[in-house]
């Protein structure tokens, strides 16, 4: 019983984590306009996410712009896009697995240690998911501190942590957590025998005279 509890709360924390991840992505925020400096116009706040880049002006409007040309992208952009692209991907297929061998579903059959074995396995899919997105979140933030305390980028063009970073790390222990309870709820086959062997009485030697 809970063995099943542990798989259940692993699922659910896993497709949060997946929400919080797709959320993450798709979020504009991941970088934002630094106010460093003495002459910095604060009229107006830049912000950078993996996919478009947006203008917040004072006055409550944004217009954001959708990347024209993904070739265009510095590297650190395009390997944490598809390293969030692939930790999704990973993520949806996790939890397709594990439902198929939770012991609260039907699908996989009635063999407990198969089901169990499937529940692993998704688990285990889970948690190279988030070891994606914890990578990719990783080297972005690297990224946006190197540039903040490198002395030759100009001060109008620095950035600092947005939203969506923290929206991503979140989903991407959400589904670690998961990933691991999912991975470790797997039952070991237990060691009865199919059929027992019967007990049988000690064999009394007599001699006969």
């Amino acid at each position: 019983m809970a063995n099943k509890g542990l798989q259940l709360l692993g699922f659910v924390l896993g497709v949060i984590g997946l929400v919080a991840l797709v959320a993450g992505t798709i979020m504009p925020q991941w970088q934002m306009s630094a106010y460093v400096g003495d002459n910095i116009i604060t009229a107006v706040a830049m912000y950078q996410g993996l996919w478009m880049s947006c203008a917040f002006q004072s006055t409550g409007q944004m217009q954001c712009k959708i990347y024209d040309s993904m070739l265009q992208l510095n590297s650190s952009l395009q390997a944490t896009r598809a390293l969030m692209v692939i930790s999704i991907l990973l993520a949806v297929i996790g939890l397709g697995a594990a439902s198929m061998g939770m012991k609260c579903t039907n699908c996989g059959g009635d063999d407990k240690v198969k089901k169990s074995r499937i529940a692993m396995t998704g688990g285990i899919i889970l948690l190279l998911g988030a070891l994606c997105a914890i990578i990719a979140c990783s080297y972005f933030s690297y990224q946006i501190i190197r540039d903040f305390y490198n002395p030759f980028t100009p001060v109008n063009t620095k950035y600092e942590f947005g939203g969506a970073i923290f929206v991503a790390w979140a989903g991407s222990f959400l589904t670690l957590l998961g990933g691991g309870m999912l991975a470790g709820s797997c039952s070991k086959r237990q060691s009865n025998p199919r059929y027992p062997n019967k007990s049988r009485p000690p064999s009394s030697s007599k001699e006969y005279v």
